[in-house]
This record gives structure tokens, sequence and C-alpha cells, in this order.
């Protein structure tokens, strides 16, 4: 029986432990914070499939109901889909490992994280990451690690390492910070216009952070890690390769891709791929190679192509210096009938920005288990259609790509936004990508901005994003001999290089940020540079993006809801909602407007509509109803005997009908004083909703009901009617 082992991180209070459960997967670590509590196993196939030349692996965050006391939702009660909190710690974990392990290990690693416990107080994505890094650590399975994980905040201008949920609400930073005993291998989050030299002090902190983590995971391993099996590694065989690279030499690629468009450069390299394959044939014979040779030889050859040129020109494959940016373009307006609308182009990349705006009752509620935000009231969504890259494919609910993409340029939008309380919208802004060579998420922050604007938020700043490339030469121990990092990568760039650093910002600092690495480690000084460049090229499109629309519009769209916030005495919101919320309801359906009540109980009432009427009647409704806002009268106008109102039948009954007359106050119609004729049915008459004159013939003085009268109001109407219509008498003669 496999004993149980547990180590303890010094000033963090994680807890790792293994030995317990799963004893038959290839590593399994339980980890703990508080009484947060992540399980997390890793596991490996044994054999690869035939033909295959990719490596796959998967990595699944999920969230157990009953780790917070609570029943799933829906009809089965059983845990479904995953969420976008789990897509998303999914993606943190699987970035940061992928790069360790061995090149050309194609057996299928599976990476499970399970919430068994959530105490509320601590997030648990952080446990996840080191949870993973700890079960590849003590397993079999052929990984570079181990690897350590911190949130960094910065309160009250302190970092500080793994902040509670209830500390991050006071934090200007939320920063994931991965990385090696020695390296950054993986960044992400937000910051409230951080400025770079800060940005960088940050990093470091969290690279001081995560040193004792990655100590408590390698003393686990040395007490409970098995040892590293070896795996068949993929490859092209020495005879296919010699072929390949005698008849397509390096530079032959490089002709074939430097200085070219996209799509010429794709044509290209196929034929110069088909020719290697005829070589191949000729050579070696039908059935002596596989696609997988071909395959690998043919990546080796253009990762090589594609970085010779800029480490030992400084030009890249369509003809730019490190630093420049492709093309620009910017234009808002760019469809009717939206709230705001926007397009931006850099290059081949372009999207289409859509914002509109709703009431706040339209916030995205969010089912957390961990604690943390229960409603998010600005979401960004990004939609990836295979024709933006010029293929068929899969076209319906998004992907996990779509899902983490979308999060990264919604959190770089959310620093500048106006406070609820200055502009109280829920704001949706949709990102359709229409052709994509390049970093389609910070062109979709760029016009997600530009639509925002366009839409006439009021945004404290425009945000731009822009992504840096690096390009590596190493020496034969494995270090970095040669570098240069690169502005604007286009997707070729992005695939056969080391780095895709994505910055967004303001002119004042840093609002997002992502970083993945395809090698086992950024160096301070290599991330420091991309920093500042990026800071340059930021700056450069914010230009073209201002040109377009210098600031954001006075007057919102003649299509967007407008909004009227009134007050009315907190103690009087129960009377505005009604029993079941009929009250509310009511004014919404006969006036046509959106009704929203704050949920701070500060007695605040939100009034949506792009047409005057409705918002005048709808404010008149509550005004008579709250008695004209805070400190005001009773529960709503009382009705008067002798006076004629304009109401709502509320209530159809055989012996005559319910009229509102004014906001929450109604009273009896009895049949016979509908009409000046015998009714034998009330709905002869008047149906449900109906809008009639009524006048006020009584109130009983016990009870306190109403008596109304149709036919007293009809008669007193023909009455002023006949009045207006008789001839004016004779003007008394001028003394």
């Amino acid at each position: 029986m496999q004993q149980k082992h547990s180590v303890t991180v010094p000033g963090l209070g994680i807890t790792f432990s293994t030995g317990t459960y799963a004893k038959l997967a290839n590593g399994a670590v339980n980890v703990c914070v508080g009484e947060t509590n992540v399980f997390v196993t890793a596991t490996i196939a044994q054999s690869t499939k035939p033909g295959q030349d990719w490596f796959p692996l998967t990595v699944d965050y999920r969230e157990k109901y009953a780790a917070a006391g609570r029943f799933p939702g829906g009809y089965f009660k059983r845990e479904g889909r995953p969420s976008e909190k789990e897509i998303l710690t999914s993606r943190l974990c699987d970035r940061p490992c992928r790069p360790l392990f061995p090149e050309g290990l194609l057996n299928e690693v599976q990476i499970i994280g399970q919430l068994m416990s959530a105490d509320q107080i601590n997030e648990s994505d952080i446990p996840m990451v080191n949870g993973a890094s700890a079960a590849l650590a003590i397993s079999d399975i052929p990984w570079h690690g181990p690897i350590g994980c911190v949130r960094v905040g910065l309160i009250d201008g302190q970092f500080v390492a793994n902040p509670t949920i209830e500390q991050m609400y006071g934090s200007s930073l939320d920063l994931i910070y991965v990385g090696t005993k020695k390296n950054m291998l993986m960044i992400e989050g937000s910051a409230d216009q951080l400025p770079e030299e800060e940005f960088v002090k940050a990093l470091e902190f969290g690279h001081q952070a995560i040193q004792p983590i990655i100590t408590a995971i390698e003393e686990l391993q040395t007490v409970a890690g098995k040892a590293k099996s070896k795996f068949p590694l993929v490859g092209a065989t020495p005879e296919a390769r010699a072929i390949i690279e005698r008849v397509v030499p390096t530079e032959r690629v490089i002709a074939a891709i430097f200085g070219k468009e996209k799509a010429e450069r794709s044509l290209a390299i196929k034929m110069l791929k088909e020719e290697a394959k005829v070589a191949l044939v000729a050579e070696l014979g039908e059935g002596k190679f596989t696609d997988v040779d071909l395959n690998v030889v043919f990546e080796d050859i253009q990762y090589k192509a594609y970085r010779k040129n800029v480490l030992e020109k400084g030009v890249r494959a369509d003809g730019r210096d490190a630093k420049s940016l492709r093309p620009l373009h910017a234009q808002v307006g760019v469809l009717p009938r939206v709230h705001g609308s926007a397009t931006f182009q850099r290059g081949d990349t372009q999207n289409i920005a859509l914002t509109t705006l709703g009431p706040t009752k339209e916030a995205q509620e969010m089912d957390g288990l961990t604690g943390g935000a229960t409603s998010k009231s600005f979401i960004l969504h990004y939609n990836f259609p295979p024709f933006s890259v010029g293929e068929t494919g899969r076209f319906g609910a998004p992907g996990r790509r779509e899902v983490g993409h979308g999060a990264l340029a919604e959190r770089s939008l959310v620093p500048v936004l106006p406070p609820e309380d200055v502009f109280p919208y829920s704001i949706r802004v949709v990102s359709e990508i229409m052709a994509s060579n390049g970093s389609t998420s910070m062109a979709s922050i760029c016009g997600g901005c530009l639509a925002l604007m366009d839409a006439g938020v009021p945004i404290i700043a425009p945000v731009a994003g822009i992504s840096c490339g690096l390009m590596t030469e190493n020496n034969d121990d494995g270090s970095i001999k040669k570098w240069e990092t690169i502005t604007d990568i286009l997707g070729e760039e992005d695939h056969f290089g080391d780095m895709d650093f994505k910055l967004a910002g303001t002119t004042k600092g840093i609002t997002g940020f992502q970083l993945d690495l395809k090698i086992n480690g950024l160096p301070f000084d290599i991330a420091r540079q991309a920093i500042f460049q990026a800071r340059d090229a930021r700056i450069e499109i914010l230009k073209t993006m201002l040109a377009a629309l210098p600031a954001p519009r006075a007057d919102l769209s003649k299509f967007a809801p407008r909004i009227q916030t009134i007050q009315i005495d907190p103690e009087k919101i129960g009377l505005l909602i009604g029993p079941g919320g009929k009250t509310i309801r009511r004014i919404t359906e006969t006036t046509g407007a959106q009704i929203d009540i704050a949920e701070d109980d500060s007695g605040k009432v939100f009034i949506y509509s792009n047409n005057g009427d409705a918002m005048a009647r709808a404010i008149a409704e509550i005004d008579g109803l709250c008695g004209g806002g805070s400190g005001g009268g009773g529960g709503g106008t009382p009705i008067e005997v002798g006076k004629l109102y304009h109401g709502r039948v509320t209530g159809i009954k055989e012996f005559g009908c319910f009229v509102e007359c004014t906001p929450g106050k109604e009273g009896l119609c009895h049949i016979s004083e509908l009409a000046d004729f015998r009714v034998r049915r009330t709905e002869d008459v008047v149906k449900m909703g109906d809008m009639i004159w009524v006048k006020c013939i009584g109130i009983d003085e016990k009870s306190g009901k109403v008596r109304l009268s149709r036919k007293a109001a009809m008669k007193e109407m023909d009455a002023q009617k006949g009045a207006q219509a008789a001839p004016a008498p004779d003007a008394a003669p001028q003394q």
C-alpha cells in the first residue's frame, strides 16, 4: 500500500499531498489552500495512433457543485458542459505545461483537475496549475518541470502573493505568473493602466514568489516521485530527412516565403512539399516513408527559414524589420441600426466589432462555486469562423480558443469602462473575425474599443493591443545564443516562432496581457524589451484609431435605449415591485419602458426606453405610486370621490370589473355601472387590460372600498363636450 506524503509551502499555506487516491493514474496530487481543495491527476497513453504527427495534450478542470454545498441546476441535477470559468482555468493550466514535454513525444497526455471543496475565500485556478505541476513531476511521464504559479495583486501600493478573493476587490492588478526556477513561462491577467516599469517589478515579484512552491514540489518528487519512463520520440527517419533537406534546402524555402503575401507563401510551400514527396517516392519507393516524415522535416525547415533572415539580416517574411507594424485601417459606424460598430484591420487581420447597450438586468449571471463576482455587466464575445483563414470547418458554438480570446479582450477593456453609477448600462461587444493572419485577439481589443466609442460609451481612455514575438538561436547546451523580438507577428511567425506576448493598454499603461511560449522559459531581459517594444507599437496604433474617432460620441445612437435614474424611498421598493412582481410588470407592459431597481437597496430606479412618451409615462407611474421620490407621501395618489380617471381593467368578474385608477389604487365598477343600458356579461363591455374612463361615485368609510362608474364618467364627459360645442354668449358692451 502506497504511503501518503505531503509538503507545505511556507508563507503561502499551500499543501500538496499524494499516495491516498487515484493510485492507478501516473500521477495524482491533492492541493489545499485554506479549505479550497483541488485534486489533480496526470495520465499518459501507452501507445500512439498510426500516422499521428501532433502531441495530444488535454487539460480539463471541472467544478463539483457539492464542493460548495450546492445542487446543480437543470432537470438532471448533474454537472454538464464546462462553464466559462472551467474552460479558462483549463487553458490557463495547459499553456505553461505544454512546452516542457520532450519534443517528439506524441503519446496522449491527459491532466484532469476537480474542485472537491470550495471555501469561498481562496480561488481554485492557482491550485489547479500547481497541482498539475506536482502531478506531472511525481509521475513517470517525461516532463521538464516542475513549475510554480502565483497570483499577484497590487493592494495599497504593495504587491501581494495569492491574495484572497475579497482582497482582490481592492487590487489594481490581477497577474497570474507561472515560471520555472530560472525563467518566466506564462503570464496572464489585467491591470488598471499599470505603467510598464511597475509591470516589470510585478513580474519580478511573481518570480520570487513561485520559488518556495517549486521547492516544495521538488521535495514531494524526492519522497514520492516515480522514475521517468522512456517513450519513443517520433521523428523523421534519417533517410527521409536527408532526401528532403537535399531536394528542398533552407535557402529554397526562404526564397518561397520571403517578400510574398500569405496566399503566395502557402502555395509556394505546398509546391515544395509536393516536390519533396515525388523525390521520396523516386528514391525510397511507395510505402517506405510516411506523411510524418514529410511533415516533421518540413516543419523543421520552415522553423529555420523563418528565423534565419530575422536573426542574420533583421528582415521578416513580409519584408518588414523587427519593430514595424503592418498597414493599419480603422473605421467606425460601419453598420446601420446597431448601437455602435467599427472595423479594425492590421495587415491581413481584420475584425468587425459591434456594441449593444441594454438595461442592467441584462448583466450575465456568474455561476461560480469559489466565490467572487456573481454577475458582470460587460461581456465581450469573440467569433472565429473558418472562412477567416480561407478554410472550411466547424461553424457553431464557440470552442475553447474563442472563449479564451474573448476573455483576454474583455479584461483588457474593463479597466477603462465608466462606473455603473455613471453609465448604468449592461454592455455587450461582439468581435467578428473577418480575416486572420496573426493576433486577432488584439484586433478585437482595438475594434471593440472603437465600437464602444461609436456607441457613446464614455470610456476613460482608448485601448489598443499588439503582440510581440521572438526568434532565437540556441547554443549546444540549449541556452539562447542570439535573439530578436518582433512586433506585430504574422500567423506563421507565431507558429514557427518562440513567443506570443500579447499586451494591451492606453498611453498611460497596461490593461491586459498574456504570454505563451514554445521554449522552456523566457529570460527577463527579453521580456523587458518586448514589453517596451509593445508600448511603442500600441501608441502608433492608437493614433490610427483616434484618427477614425477622436473621442466617444457625445450622444447615444437613436436606436439605443435612453436611461433616466430616479430616486424613491428605499422603503417603497416592495411597493413598486408589488406582490410577485405584479406592479412593476404592469408598468413595464403598459408603458413599454424597461425598469430596473438597483440591487443595493438604495432606492435608485433605472428606466430605459428609446421612446420619450414611454419614458415620461413610466416616470409618472412610479412617481404617482411612490410619492415623488425619497421622503414623498403615501403609497400612491389616493382616489377621490367625484373625479374622473383613465384606468386599466385589472380584473373581470360576473358582477363587474376592477379598474386601477392610480398606481396601486383600484376600485370596483359594478356591472350596473358599466353602461346606460342593461349589460348581460361584463366581457360584453370591457376586457382584461382595457383602458377605460370611470368616475369615483363613492368610498366606503369603514372598508375603504372604492365604487366606480363608467356610465357616470361617460355622461359627464358627454356634458363637457356639449358645453365646449355650445355658442359663446354675446360679449358685454364696452364701457
